[in-house]
């Protein structure tokens, strides 16, 4: 006898589930029921499905598998975030975070296993890419990250951002995919509006967001408004110039009308001269955004290192001169692995 190949029961859709039930002989209203314990409650075996039948339970444990994930292990700091190591069901390793503040819980998640790109002052850069996360797997990040958060901060999963390991657009349909789930009724139901993607600026997937009408928020990780500074930090922008990352995003204004963040690590002696401020000044005037001040998490590179307050009060004030929005991020997590990549390093 031939041994079935079982299939990830969440790989289906609730229509394929439905024709499945009902070419097996089965109550047709029972997909709906298995659908809502694997999106809405997060279920990692049929054994938790209580209101399905043993028989039927059997039935699909023969058919299907769960391919969920597990939490490996996880950090927490003094400032309350919580880093978590993921390992997925064929053994490799992601990581999603939780960040708490006074007025939000932010979930962090992860994209792709390692990093299809190689911005130098990433540790997940020293990660090679090993594939793009499947959008279930997305989803049990958030899911999984919701839990935490109500169990160790008794505190609700306000924000999502895709921040994490890999680059969200090179894992399009995926990521899409995952957050049509999580901010679907039939799934977790979290506002688009609270769902943040942050890229480092592929203008070509820029343009299909905007033509896809997404709900969500964009974030760029831009750290120098020069071309010859970005190249050097950031290799993989030799392919994708700033003239062309600016026409993108001028592009995803204009169909969305929304304005992009501007993500921007501020390092001593690579991005700190006053041209580098201009530079930035003169970007932003092209379109409408807002640029978050990141302080640096290092990941033991030399090479750069955090600029002195000095100089990111100097950014703050000229940004806000021109009237430019600018906020100032303080780095979470410093007593423990927090920069992207240090946990699955190790």
């Amino acid at each position: 006898m031939n041994k079935i190949e079982k299939k990830d029961i969440r790989s289906f859709s609730l229509e394929k589930l439905e024709l499945f039930f009902q070419s097996s002989g089965e109550k047709v209203f029972r997909a709906k029921q298995v659908h809502k314990w694997l999106w809405q409650k997060g279920v990692s075996s049929f054994d938790e499905m209580t209101n399905i039948p043993n028989s039927l339970r059997l039935t699909l444990a023969e058919n299907f598998l769960i391919n969920s994930i597990i939490i490996d292990k996880n950090q927490k700091s003094r400032d309350g975030t919580i880093k978590n190591s993921i390992k997925l069901h064929d053994g490799l390793i992601v990581e999603s975070v939780i960040i708490p503040s006074s007025k939000r819980i932010t979930g962090c998640v992860s994209s792709q296993v390692g990093c299809s790109l190689d911005c130098i002052f990433c540790a997940t850069s020293s990660l090679k890419r090993m594939r793009n996360l499947n959008s279930d797997e997305i989803f049990d990040q958030v899911a999984s990250i919701s839990k935490q958060s109500e169990v160790h901060l008794n505190r609700p999963l306000t924000n999502i951002v895709f921040m994490g390991m890999g680059e969200p657009l090179l894992n399009y349909k995926n990521v899409i995919g995952a957050i049509k789930k999580i901010t679907s009724r039939d799934g977790l139901g979290i506002s688009s509006r609270r769902i943040t993607l942050s890229t480092s600026g592929i203008p070509k997937m820029i343009k299909k967001l905007a033509d896809d009408r997404v709900k969500f928020k964009l974030a760029v990780s831009l750290h120098s408004a020069r071309q010859s500074t970005r190249e050097k930090i950031m290799p993989f922008t030799r392919k994708f110039p700033l003239d062309d990352l600016i026409e993108s995003l001028k592009y995803w204004n204009k169909i969305t009308n929304k304005v992009v963040t501007l993500e921007y690590i501020i390092w001593k002696d690579i991005n700190d001269k006053i041209e580098d401020i201009n530079s930035l000044i003169n970007f932003c005037k092209e379109i409408p955004s807002k640029v978050n001040l990141i302080e640096y998490n290092s990941i033991g590179n030399s090479k750069f290192k955090q600029a002195s307050k000095a100089k990111v009060i100097e950014y703050k004030n000229a940004l806000e001169k021109v009237k430019i929005p600018v906020s100032i991020r303080s780095s979470r997590g410093k007593d423990i692995d927090a920069a992207c990549g240090q946990l699955a390093n190790r």
